[in-house]
């Protein structure tokens, strides 16, 4: 690392790249990836097992896994600010609020995806295919509509002098996701609605909670209040993490029963993204047990940021395939 030059000025070597450079090419990189994962997923997942793609599945998952991101960011910052506030001594200083740009790229999304519940779940080629007006005569089609303006009222909360108001639109979007999982017609919609609501929530307070605690801790010359942030954030995201899995869980079984989960793991295209979703999940909760420990042993507790950076990048992946998730045809209960 240099020291005692100025801004601009060489010492003569050859210029190198630029950091900030650096991580801007690999946030781009890691948004490809995460792209690629519901773009090229399903016929991965779908190979050899009979199963055929609804129409539109890549573009469906897509939208909603940028869809969930945009949830996560809003939601995360919300919970970390909270929790920075109780740090004794901790500065004022915060980064700059993504959840603006969180809530257009949101509307985006919703408006695709309303776009598709339009044109009678079928991917439209021309605006003559849209029927708006229909949006109102179907549940999934309300449900389009509430996520689309509540994304809408969540930007211009985040822009208004109350951005802390935007929890109310951001849960409009939570409930409206968990009811659109699970339509009247299945075994249960109550009971599958209520645990999507609890999984989404704690989700998106974990990642985005991470992400904003990282940058959070960018900004702050104080090591001790960036070591308390994590440190409660660390305890949190413990009961975040059993609240995930208990709901995952139990929302897997509902689907898949237990004497034939294993099978359907493996044969149906549902399962095996499933799979994929909880070995990656299981790889983060190491990484967040490797941080956590990090943070209580090491002489420097702030070492904990590393393993913290690539449970950041994992979550960004499982986020994906989430997306991939919703756009996969559900096993049949045998």
């Amino acid at each position: 690392m240099l020291t005692g030059s100025s801004p601009g000025v060489s010492d003569g070597s050859a210029p190198g790249p630029r950091p900030g450079m650096a991580r801007a090419v690999a946030v781009v990189a890691l948004v490809a990836l995460a792209a690629l994962i519901p773009l090229l997923g399903p016929s991965a997942a779908l190979h050899g097992t009979g199963e055929a793609a609804a129409p539109g599945t890549r573009g469906i998952g897509l939208l909603r896994a940028v869809l969930f991101a945009a949830l996560c960011v809003p939601l995360g910052e919300l919970f970390v600010d909270r929790l920075a506030r109780s740090v004794p001594g901790a500065p004022a200083v915060r980064p700059r609020s993504w959840a603006p740009y969180a809530a257009g790229v949101g509307f985006v999304a919703a408006l695709g995806l309303a776009s598709v519940v339009s044109t009678g779940n079928l991917v439209p080629h021309n605006p003559a295919d849209l029927d708006v007006g229909g949006l109102y005569a179907s549940r999934d089609g309300k449900l389009a509509l509430l996520e689309v303006n509540a994304f809408a009222a969540a930007g211009l909360c985040a822009l208004s002098r109350r951005p802390a108001s935007q929890v109310w639109p951001l849960a409009a979007v939570v409930v409206a996701e968990a009811l659109r999982a699970h339509p009247t017609t299945e075994y249960g919609p109550l009971l599958g609605s209520g645990l999507t609501l609890v999984h989404l929530t704690c989700a998106s307070l974990w990642v985005g909670g991470l992400l904003y605690a990282l940058r959070t801790l960018r900004g702050w010359g104080v090591r001790e209040a960036g070591a308390a942030l994590l440190g409660l954030y660390a305890r949190v995201a413990a009961v975040l993490l059993a609240a995930i899995t208990a709901t995952g869980v139990w929302s897997s079984l509902r689907r898949m029963p237990s004497d034939t989960i294993l099978d359907q793991l493996t044969g149906t295209a549902y399962g095996r993204a499933l799979l994929a979703k909880v070995l990656l999940v299981t790889a983060v909760a190491g990484l967040a047990l490797w941080a956590r420990i990090r943070l209580s042993r090491a002489a420097d507790p702030l070492t904990a940021c590393s393993p913290a950076r690539a449970e950041v990048v994992a979550l960004g992946v499982v986020v994906a395939l989430s997306g991939l998730l919703t756009a996969l045809p559900v096993p049949i209960r045998w």
